[in-house]
């Protein structure tokens, strides 16, 4: 399919779209495409701004490569050390926008790794990190929060579950922290619930709407849903695609910007998925 055929099926409202979370490779888990592929593919679906994610570790270096509007970030999981500062100071100070919690080093990932969601993991097995302990934060995770505060990164929540991730921000909110993304928080496996999503919206936390999340998930469980149950002004896009066990951006995105458009109208569809995501990196 080429350029003029990929655009015709993309509202003309998705113009200018901000993705904060592809995965491309090189990543020991199967992909659709590489980094500069997967950002020409989403950059033709009307994509200005791509945030490369990679359970492996940092994609800040990659980023750079992969043309312009590309940014990446760090993952906390056990190839960096996990609760490691001077991995974060470091993607930081070389152009990252995002710090993500644990996703595959989470106890809450490996608790739910029989979850159907969690299938296309099977297989790629990394180390525990510990984030909470007897319910509370553990201490070396408060250094890590400090120097992302400082470099006003994304702190998104990778794969804790919703509590852990609500305690996380309440705690990064009253340090100083004003970006925070809730990464597909409607997935089972990670306990989505009322009271959470009620004391992050105290703290001003965005919640992700994704393409995968919906693609695996039941409907009512959809992340689209949340249009109509959480502030449309922080809510943002991350598609989250990539795998190569899943239909890729050309096939998926523009039915799934189609669905979004019936549930929340044209304009609200536009600032979830242009104009909060451009707030939540760079403004």
């Amino acid at each position: 399919m080429d350029t003029d055929e990929l655009k015709a099926q993309v509202p003309a409202w998705a113009q200018g779209m901000v993705d904060l979370h592809a995965h491309a490779s090189p990543s020991l888990l199967p992909r659709h495409g590489d980094d500069r592929s997967t950002v020409a593919l989403e950059k033709e679906l009307g994509c200005s701004v791509v945030v490369l994610k990679a359970h492996e570790g940092s994609t800040v270096e990659r980023a750079c490569l992969a043309g312009p509007d590309v940014y990446g970030g760090i993952v906390l999981n056990t190839p960096v050390g996990g609760a490691n500062p001077e991995a974060v100071e470091v993607a930081a100070r070389l152009g990252g926008r995002v710090m993500w919690m644990p996703t595959v080093s989470s106890a809450t990932h490996k608790a739910g790794a029989a979850n159907p969601e969690l299938s296309v993991h099977r297989g790629f097995e990394l180390g525990l990190v510990q984030v909470f302990s007897e319910g509370a934060l553990r201490p070396e995770w408060y250094d890590v929060l400090d120097v992302a505060i400082e470099h006003d990164l994304v702190l998104a929540s990778g794969h804790l579950s919703a509590q852990e991730t609500t305690e996380l921000f309440e705690i990064a909110h009253r340090r100083g922290a004003r970006r925070l993304l809730v990464n597909h928080p409607k997935m089972s496996f990670l306990g989505w619930n009322d009271e959470a999503a009620e004391r992050l919206r105290e703290v001003d936390a965005y919640l992700e709407l994704g393409i995968l999340p919906d693609l695996l998930g039941a409907p009512a469980d959809s992340s689209q849903q949340l249009v109509s149950e959480y502030p449309a002004e922080l809510l943002a896009f991350g598609a989250d695609l990539g795998h190569a066990d899943h239909p890729g951006a050309a096939e998926a995105m523009p039915k799934w910007l189609r669905s979004l458009e019936k549930a929340a109208g044209e304009s609200i569809a536009r600032q979830i998925l242009v104009e909060n995501g451009r707030r939540l990196l760079l403004g």
